[in-house]
Formats: C-alpha cells, structure tokens, sequence
C-alpha cells in the first residue's frame, strides 16, 4: 500500500509539473517574442528582423543557445540578448519547437 501511494504521489508531481512545461505558444508570448517576430512569427517589427515561423527547429534553438551565451553577437543579436536571459534552456527547446510548427 505505501508503494502504491508513493507511486500516486510521483505520478501526480509529474502530471502537474507537466501541465506548464513545454508550452511553446505561452512562452513566445510570455518572453516577448511577439513584439519583434510577430504573433505568429511571420510579421517582423522591423524589416531586418527574421522571419522566425516554420524554421528549423535545431537551427532555432542554435540560434538562440548561441546569442545567449554571447557565441553569436552579430547583426540584431544584441536586441535579443537582453531578452535571452530570460529564457532557460528548456525554455529555449520548447519555443524551437513550437516557432518550427508555425505557419511561414
């Protein structure tokens, strides 16, 4: 009985952890994506800003690894450093993934 228990409360943490890990949508607004990208990723504040939407996923999360760690500080990468410290390298996973399904 007292595994069973254990085994109800380990599954529920999880279950409840994961009800606000990976919510791509969430964070591209939260972290203030859409002020730059667009709300969908497509529509840029400026016209040197990229088109985000429908990247490659891989790309993306090197992309934004590489401007957070200070790798990549070329171009417009410098507006988005302020913005990548907070963003956690989960963080960073879960917009790739949820940016590389949008529409172009």
């Amino acid at each position: 009985m007292k595994y069973l228990s254990l085994l109800s409360l380990a599954a529920l943490t999880a279950l409840s952890a994961g009800a606000y890990a990976g919510d791509g949508a969430k964070l591209f607004a939260e972290k203030t994506c859409t002020a730059c990208h667009g709300k969908e990723g497509n529509k840029p504040l400026m016209p040197d800003y990229p088109k985000i939407a429908g990247q490659n996923k891989a790309y993306i999360e090197k992309q934004m690894a590489d401007i957070k760690s200070g790798k990549r500080a070329n171009g417009n990468s410098a507006a988005m450093q302020g913005v990548m410290v907070l963003v956690s390298d989960a963080d960073i996973k879960d917009l790739a993934d949820y940016v590389s399904k949008l529409k172009p």
